[in-house]
């Protein structure tokens, strides 16, 4: 089952399970992150600080640090004000919803200004609320994190553009790397370059990355984090109609991107206002971020770009984690905090977990994460209408906020919970995985889909009913295979199921037998 990019196997020790106890315990305590960056002022709360953590509140005031400064260097009193009421605005929110701590980050504006410490004394006395100036190495390194946090194992280089700066660092699976870098490099100071025109900004921005750019040294992929790349991601989408709109983990050839962004460098803003799916609020700055996305993949050569969503503030929630917690799977840790607390049955998901263990032999442990992922959401629609549970189930999925999972996972992950709910792979689906899943992956989500729907049928979602069989796909034939069957005897229905994943593994028979213990 290896999907898209991923390795087919992998090294990594680390315990991959389905934990129903200790999810279903979980006491939430809302979580806040005040971002104050270059360009705007970002309020995140999330569900708890947890592995897997999910945003209840989002928003962000273009506040524009990074050009509010006087000829001295110095924020002018116009500016902090705006900036005073905004932050204030987010104490006055984050103490409505009752969130247990926020944490306040300032990066490159801050920490450049020549009144940043008065800055931060006035956010203390105005909202009691203590700053953190990162410097250019933490700011590159919680990057870093944000990407570890973000994704299963990701090997290569992590760009973040903000407003002010570029931070640069090395990712190498769950550890950050030595090499990092900051450079001036941010949408502001790029956009004001270009008004000298874009040979001469494309001249500063090489002797920079030239002096500061660390090599592309591991894997051949470079992560894009922030608002710009983010735009551009969303514009790349649209032009060729991806059918999954999230750009978090949107893999994409570097050669692809570095042509859509040279094109954009070259805008103006009437050009760039037409462009499919541009944010509003991106449109001026856009041919800046564009233009460094350009030069930086020209530096690098990478073979992928692979676009984040998480960044300074996933990665400074990590590093608040302790070790075991760091040390969970994202995606796991997502699709049970969804699908446990909804299931009829506690415990069911994880009884499928063990009963689909020996599915597909020679299972990788990036495998493992993503079928027992499948299991944890099995039954996140039992209570809608039998006629839509698959469709419905299937488009959500595709769509749904997970982290640590790819665009052709997503597939997988859909198209099996499609089969779960006796969906039919037909043109809807195949218009919108087609080209992300292989004939052999859909078949193999497909076998893994009814796998679940059989263990559901013939159990009754019942996880003591289900330990007393085992399904086994042969050459000839799909047999069920049930320890003493006359305690719980086999009806159509049950018949029916067998049948229907005989037919999607490709094989003749279908047959309930006795198993020898």
């Amino acid at each position: 089952m290896a999907i898209g990019n991923q390795q087919a196997a992998s090294t990594d020790p680390r315990t991959i399970e389905i934990d129903t106890a200790r999810i279903l315990k979980r006491k939430q305590s809302h979580y806040g992150v005040i971002d104050i960056g270059s360009n705007s002022i970002r309020l995140v709360v999330y569900d708890d600080l947890s592995r897997s953590p999910f945003p209840r509140f989002n928003e962000k005031s273009l506040v524009a640090l990074g050009v509010g400064v006087d000829e001295n260097g110095r924020f002018t009193k116009a500016t902090i004000t705006k900036a005073l009421r905004v932050i204030a605005r987010f104490a006055a929110i984050s103490r409505a919803m009752n969130v247990g701590r926020v944490d306040v980050l300032a990066t490159e504006a801050t920490r450049k200004a020549a009144n940043g410490a008065e800055f931060v004394k006035a956010i203390r006395k105005e909202t009691s609320l203590k700053v953190r100036i990162l410097s250019g190495e933490e700011e590159a390194n919680y990057t870093a994190l944000g990407v570890i946090s973000g994704f299963f194992q990701p090997k290569g280089l992590v760009g973040d553009i903000g407003g002010g700066s570029l931070e640069v660092a090395e990712v190498l699976g769950d550890r950050v790397g030595e090499r990092t870098a900051s450079m001036p490099l941010g949408a502001l100071p790029v956009k004001a370059m270009l008004q000298d025109g874009i040979d001469s900004a494309k001249e500063t921005i090489d002797t920079v990355l030239d002096g500061s750019m660390p090599p592309l040294l591991t894997e051949p992929v470079f992560y894009a984090i922030g608002g710009g790349w983010r735009a551009l991601a969303r514009v790349h989408i649209a032009k060729n109609d991806i059918p999954i709109k999230v750009v978090h983990g949107y893999d994409v050839p570097a050669q692809e991107l570095s042509a859509l962004a040279k094109k954009i460098a070259r805008m103006g803003p009437e050009e760039v206002a037409e462009l499919p799916d541009v944010p509003r609020r991106r449109i001026d700055t856009l041919p800046a971020s564009a233009l460094v996305l350009w030069r930086v993949l020209r530096k690098l050569k990478p073979d992928r770009l692979v676009f984040s969503a998480f960044g300074v503030r996933e990665g400074w929630l990590y590093s608040q984690l302790d070790t075991e917690e760091q040390y969970r799977d994202p995606l796991l840790e997502g699709a049970q905090a969804i699908g446990l607390p909804v299931s009829r049955v506690a415990g069911f998901s994880e009884a499928l977990g063990r009963w689909t263990e020996t599915l597909f032999p020679g299972e990788s442990q990036h495998d493992r994460r993503l079928r027992l992922s499948v299991c944890s959401l099995t039954d996140i629609a039992w209570r809608d209408h039998q006629k839509i549970r698959g469709t419905d189930s299937f488009l959500r999925l595709l769509q749904f906020p997970f982290i640590g999972i790819s665009h052709p996972e997503r597939a997988f992950l859909a198209v099996a919970i499609l089969a779960r709910y006796d969906g039919k792979v037909d043109d809807l689906v195949k218009s919108r995985v087609g080209n992300l899943l292989t004939p052999s992956e859909i078949q193999k989500a497909e076998i893994l889909g009814r796998v679940l729907l059989l263990g559901h049928r013939f159990s009754a979602s019942v996880p003591e009913i289900l330990k007393h069989a085992r399904v086994r796909i042969d050459a000839d034939a799909v047999r069920l295979e049930v320890l003493n069957p006359e305690s719980v005897p086999d009806t159509e229905a049950v018949h029916n199921r067998l049948r229907q994943l005989a037919k999607v593994a490709g094989v003749g028979g279908a047959e309930i037998v006795e198993a020898v213990e």
